[in-house]
């Protein structure tokens, strides 16, 4: 399924010399993996898979959520899919130096780690679960 992406560039001036904002439309396609069964993956546990050459987490929460994220420490390219996975909080906690990331946003709680790391969507289709890229 193709998505667009929207970006406001600034800085191109109409007839009368004030600045405009255009819209560029990207066209991308997504590409969907099946990860496991939903049986297969119960709350509190994580499966791991690779995808385009790289690795993906894949955690349930509390609750049912299902959050995927970029196995990869944005700190020091620490394994994430190894450290200790909170499934109340919805956290992992990087092995190497401890940084904390939120599943739901890639973005790191505590320090050293500051900058967030990719996450993906994930879905249930008749008991899959599945991961777009």
């Amino acid at each position: 399924m193709p998505r667009s992406l929207k970006s406001d560039h600034a800085g191109r001036n109409n007839e009368d010399g004030n600045d405009r904002a255009e819209e560029l439309t990207i066209a991308t396609q997504t590409e969907t993996i099946t990860v496991c069964r939903l049986s297969e993956l119960p709350e509190g546990q994580m499966r791991l898979v690779e995808a385009d050459g790289r690795k993906i987490g894949v955690f349930h929460c509390t609750g049912g959520g299902l959050y995927a994220i970029e196995d990869r420490c944005s700190h020091d390219d620490g394994p994430l899919a190894e450290g200790e996975f909170d499934l109340g909080s919805c956290t992992v906690e990087c092995p190497r130096h401890g940084s904390l990331f939120d599943l739901r946003t890639g973005k790191p709680r505590t320090l050293p780690a500051y900058r967030p790391v990719d996450t993906f969507e994930v879905r249930v289709d008749d008991d899959e679960v599945k991961l777009e890229l």
